[in-house]
């Protein structure tokens, strides 16, 4: 058994079926890469994955460490390990970065404001950041910020990395972290993700383009189409599809936008 499987997830938008039957194995360790045309399903597999309300789900089963987590709430699913990085990161006025990374640490080690043994002090969570902030090439002005306010596109995205550098997830789900960046910042993004690279971790790349995995080398490469997977195999699956594109799967139905 994987140490995240994906079996026949089916999942709807507003009564319309997107997912129709995706499966899927990943072992920490592995970087898989999902990719397909506009309308394919990519968003709706991420935002299913974690548990986002406006998602139906209408079968199968996405099992970590023996549970299935589509009977979870999304913070019970990141608190067991899965983080997703979003496509459009959200505005949250109010909250800076420091408090909210320091309290999403704090609840991920089950610090419940009473045994301090599990509390992150202020010296070790200062010493946890200097060395992801430097790999994004971010300073500490970023901290009182509030979170994503003000930000460029590519700072937004660069905060989810640091997210994921900081919780140390064991599955990680990047939902085209590479849209809307210029090549300087997949190289920070990339440089970050290779960095956390290694048995513990899973992660699965979900894109529209080639592009970032010239710098996050896949171990392997899903097509989806029309909601489900066409095609799988190695790196030379999105060689392929540099060359080619997803004309011999024809063209897929627009897919609904994101559910807010």
């Amino acid at each position: 058994m994987a140490d995240f499987e994906i079996k026949d997830l089916r999942a709807s938008v507003e009564g319309r079926q997107i997912l129709k039957g995706v499966s899927l194995a990943i072992d920490k360790g592995e970087v898989h890469a999902v990719m397909g045309p506009n309308g394919s399903g990519k968003s709706t597999l991420s935002h299913t994955l974690m548990g986002h309300p406006g998602y139906t789900v209408d079968g199968g089963s996405v099992l970590l460490k023996g549970q299935n987590v589509l009977e979870l709430e999304p913070d019970e699913r990141a608190r067991l390990g899965m983080f997703l990085a979003f496509q459009y990161p959200v505005v949250v006025p109010g909250i800076s970065m420091a408090n909210f990374l320091r309290t999403a640490l704090n609840s991920k080690r089950g610090y419940d404001g009473k045994d301090k043994s599990k509390m992150v002090t202020p010296k070790e969570f200062r010493g946890l950041l200097k060395g992801q902030l430097e790999v994004l090439h971010m300073d500490d002005s970023f901290l009182p910020r509030y979170i994503n306010d003000g930000f460029s596109g590519g700072e937004k995205k660069r905060a989810e990395i640091l997210q994921m550098a900081m919780l140390k997830p064991e599955i990680a789900i990047l939902d085209e972290t590479d849209s809307g960046l210029d090549i300087d910042s997949i190289k920070f993004v990339a440089e970050a993700v290779n960095r956390m690279r290694g048995p513990e971790l899973g992660i699965l790349i979900i894109t529209h383009y080639t592009r970032v995995l010239e710098f996050i080398k896949p171990d392997f490469v899903h097509v989806l189409v029309d909601g489900k997977f066409v095609l799988s195999g190695g790196p030379e699956v999105a060689d392929r599809l540099e060359k080619t594109g997803y004309a011999e799967w024809g063209h897929a139905e627009e897919e609904p936008k994101e559910v807010a």
